[in-house]
């Protein structure tokens, strides 16, 4: 082989070499950037995705005190700890501004618990035992006979309702303005003091 086609044939390897080479940095810059893009879509769907905390009264373990007036003159007397609960599921703090939960018999107002300020680490259920006090004499209620009713047939129905405003802060300097509304209801078996059933919407 002549001087010549040594030297062809190494032009053609140096070639091939610097081809392998640009195709190599051509897929590295391309892995490099299709990786970018996932981390921005992951940062932008996920941790970016700022969530309503939910805000719930969880049924309580015992109704502690229940008395009960007479059919003549109905009425109910309860107090109890109910557990709240406000599950943050945002990757970042919600900071809660101090409120109040309403419970009410058939629309009627019979009492509330008070949520104080603070806040629902990331990632976490923030939980909160508040002492509740409920009160209904039918002296309040002189056109309503819904409530000998309720009594005579041993269960209270009430309703807990209330509204939770804050922010939720991601990455130390993102914050948005959130609301969580909570829309619960239990029944209370007078005789036993027992929840027979519990929700939320």
């Amino acid at each position: 082989m002549s001087d010549k086609d040594h030297e062809a044939l190494h032009a053609t390897e140096d070639e091939e070499a610097r081809r392998k080479k640009r195709r190599k940095w051509t897929i590295g810059i391309t892995a490099f950037l299709i990786f970018q893009v996932v981390q921005a879509l992951f940062f932008v769907l996920v941790i970016m995705k700022f969530r309503s905390p939910k805000f719930r009264v969880t049924p309580p373990t015992m109704i502690q005190s229940l008395t009960v007036g007479t059919p003549a003159s109905p009425s109910f007397d309860m107090s109890f700890i109910a557990p709240i609960q406000i599950k943050n599921t945002n990757w970042g703090p919600f900071k809660y501004d101090a409120t109040a939960v309403y419970f009410t018999w058939q629309g009627i107002p019979v009492g509330q618990a008070y949520i104080p300020k603070n806040k629902a680490n990331f990632k976490s259920t923030k939980k909160i035992d508040v002492g509740v006090n409920l009160k209904l004499d039918s002296a309040n209620l002189p056109s309503n006979p819904n409530l000998a009713t309720d009594l005579s047939s041993g269960i209270i129905t009430l309703s807990s309702r209330g509204e939770l405003n804050g922010k939720v802060t991601v990455m130390f300097m993102f914050k948005k303005k959130k609301t969580s509304v909570m829309d619960c209801s239990m029944m209370i078996l007078v005789s036993t003091r027992q929840i027979l059933a519990w929700g939320c919407e």
